[in-house]
């Protein structure tokens, strides 16, 4: 039960970080197209930003689920926020 919870806990964190990556990039790019914005972050050097800017909402589903005592749930989105400034450091480097 525990690997299934902590499984579930990180699909919502990945879910999180992509609504959060789409509402970042929708209020950053003035009402452009999604595909636009993302494209030229990734041109001009700060799409790891956004994606860390999207990573928010990952704490507001990290407190309900410690909220609602589901800890291998908030432990699941805790991996994936770890994986995703990883992943964002990892990317700034290149």
């Amino acid at each position: 039960m525990n690997k299934k919870d902590i499984f579930i806990g990180m699909l919502v964190g990945l879910i999180a970080n992509g609504i959060g990556l789409f509402f970042a990039a929708n209020l950053l790019g003035r009402g452009d197209d999604f595909v636009m914005v993302i494209k030229a972050a990734a041109n001009e050097g700060f799409l790891g930003k956004l994606i860390s800017l999207g990573a928010i909402l990952n704490l507001i589903a990290f407190f309900i689920f410690i909220r609602k005592k589901q800890d291998y749930r908030a432990r699941g989105v805790l991996l994936i926020t770890v994986f995703i400034a990883v992943f964002t450091f990892v990317f700034k480097l290149f």
